[in-house]
């Protein structure tokens, strides 16, 4: 059965809710670059945001080539999940007050006033998702069945979507 769209951007925006912290990889020169970052949003038409200064690498990346990956990991939960799109900058004022925190002082100490602060918006085109019990005794349950009926061990749930 195929997912509706909605429910493939609740799906992930469930998986991916309690990940603070992501993987962004950018092409750099023919070479792929990854480096952390906070989602600030997975908004409810499948768009990522991030807060970001205009003036890094990543921006310089993206200008050349929008293809980007996001990749989030909850190891302790057995969640894992790809998201590519495409990246784009945006100085949206609305966008940028909704979204600031004032945590967010410590990478933009400037704050809303620093004329660097922007956003980086990835639409989201495909994604992949891995969710697996996370109950150490199931997934113990499920590698002794797999030795013992000589079948692959089953880690729970993948999906790929496409938006």
């Amino acid at each position: 059965m195929q997912n509706t769209r909605e429910e493939s951007i609740n799906k992930l925006k469930e998986l991916t809710e309690d990940i603070d912290f992501c993987m962004l990889t950018t092409m750099d020169g023919g070479h792929l670059r990854s480096r952390p970052m906070s989602t600030q949003d997975f908004d409810f038409d499948g768009d990522l945001w991030f807060f970001t200064s205009d003036n890094t690498h990543k921006v310089e990346e993206i200008e050349k080539d929008n293809r980007v990956n996001v990749a989030y990991s909850k190891p302790d939960d057995n969640t894992y999940v790809s998201v590519s799109g495409r990246a784009e900058m945006s100085k949206d004022r609305a966008k940028i007050e909704e979204y600031w925190s004032p945590i967010l002082k410590a990478w933009f100490p400037e704050g809303l006033d620093d004329p660097h602060l922007c956003l980086l918006k990835v639409s989201v085109e495909h994604a992949e998702y891995w969710d697996a019990p996370s109950s150490k005794l199931v997934e113990i349950f499920g590698f002794v069945k797999a030795l013992a009926t000589g079948q692959e061990a089953s880690y729970g749930e993948n999906k790929k979507i496409d938006f």
